[in-house]
């Protein structure tokens, strides 16, 4: 029986996971619900699934709850009460889906204390690759990625040795505005953007799907998670979003993992490696899938992927400086405050001034992250 931590319970895919684990309470129990801000969600999770502690990070929205709610459920409060949900003895494993940097010290926490990390949260390697994979092998414990893309080449991957493999190949739907000029992109809209052709994502990660940086974290985290380096890894767009990623050998044989594009699948099979849970949410049909096409990232048009890679490439804090200033520019467009291209702007003049720390302990990282926000929210307040 796993014992599981939801972390972000209320976005999208802590959601999945709990239909995941309504679909199989055999397997799958819910012993703590963290979330942010919302409260009315979270307190219906609560009345479903009875788990021993509830958190709201916001400390507003737990003083709410905590003044309506009568039930067996401890409630907590902010970030010691997420450090303390995490470190419960009553759990054995934790889906990270918190979004952006906010998961990286739950997750680090719950790694030191022994939890095994189901990780949906690519900006904890990003942030701190060398630091989450060090604390993974001192505590001995497993972390199994929650990502499409890295669930599809963990799965592939055990189709041959790691000698044996030339590259990593990671698709990306190219987003809504896929074919799109950097002209053509000037204008779009917040309304545009957040109707992505394939997949059911939180705000955030679909504004990051169409500007190409969510591919170029996936490249860095992929670094991190395979131990493969950056001139191993590529990317390919795939606008159907059917093959997840692939994995190729040396003898030139291609493995891909394909399946409908639900988050509900590799979720599931990050709970259930080794072994596989029969499935409630659909089959592929290929009949029904048709042509499947592959294309070149067009770089030009959508340079956060190549900046971001870059930024992998010297490592450091570079990376954490990236994610801190595309998470500050994306949050500012969702606020209507700038315009699309602004958010690349954003990234370009953050990165370029960073001053990078090649061999960053924690405290490096936390301060990469403070000065690299910062300085985005400089430039944007001069837009």
């Amino acid at each position: 029986m796993k014992k599981i931590a939801v972390l972000g319970s209320t976005g999208s895919i802590g959601k999945q996971t709990l239909e995941v684990a309504a679909a199989n309470p055999d397997k799958l129990q819910i012993k703590v619900l963290a979330a942010h801000v919302n409260d009315k969600l979270l307190e219906e999770q609560i009345e479903k699934f009875a788990p021993d502690m509830a958190v709201l990070t916001d400390e507003k929205a737990a003083q709410r709850l905590k003044e309506r709610y009568t039930g067996k459920t401890k409630i907590l409060a902010g970030r010691e009460g997420l450090l303390e949900a995490v470190t419960y003895d009553g759990i054995n494993t934790v889906l990270a889906s918190m979004v952006g940097y906010a998961g990286l010290l739950p997750t680090l926490e719950a790694i030191k204390h022994g939890k095994d990390i189901a990780l949906a949260n690519k900006e904890t390697l990003v942030a701190a690759g060398s630091i989450v994979m060090a604390a993974v092998k001192q505590h001995n414990v497993s972390l199994t990625p929650v990502d499409s893309e890295h669930s599809a080449i963990f799965q592939s991957l055990q189709g041959g040795r790691k000698n044996e493999v030339k590259r990593l190949i990671i698709t990306a739907s190219g987003g809504p505005f896929l074919g799109k000029t950097k002209a053509e992109l000037a204008d779009v809209t917040l309304e545009q953007c957040l109707k992505h052709p394939n997949w059911s994502m939180g705000r955030k990660i679909t504004v990051d799907s169409s500007t190409l940086a969510n591919k170029g974290l996936e490249v860095i985290e992929a670094y991190w998670l395979f131990d493969m380096p950056y001139d191993k890894i590529d990317v390919v767009v795939h606008p159907q979003s059917i093959v997840h990623s692939m994995v190729e050998f040396t003898d030139g044989s291609v493995i891909a993992q394909m399946g409908l594009p639900d988050m509900r699948l590799p979720i599931q099979y990050a709970f259930s490696y080794p072994e596989r849970y029969d499935n409630t949410f659909g089959q592929l049909d290929f009949v029904k899938a048709g042509t499947l096409t592959f294309l070149a990232p067009d770089t030009e048009a959508f340079p956060a992927l190549k900046i971001a890679v870059e930024c992998g490439r010297q490592g450091g804090t570079l990376p954490c400086a990236f994610n801190a200033a595309n998470e500050e520019a994306v949050y500012a467009f969702l606020d209507g405050k700038i315009k699309y291209m602004d958010i690349v702007k954003t990234i370009e003049h953050v990165v370029g001034r960073h001053q990078n720390i090649l061999q960053p302990v924690l405290e490096d990282i936390e301060n990469a992250d403070a000065s690299a926000r910062c300085a985005a929210k400089d430039f944007l307040n001069n837009l």
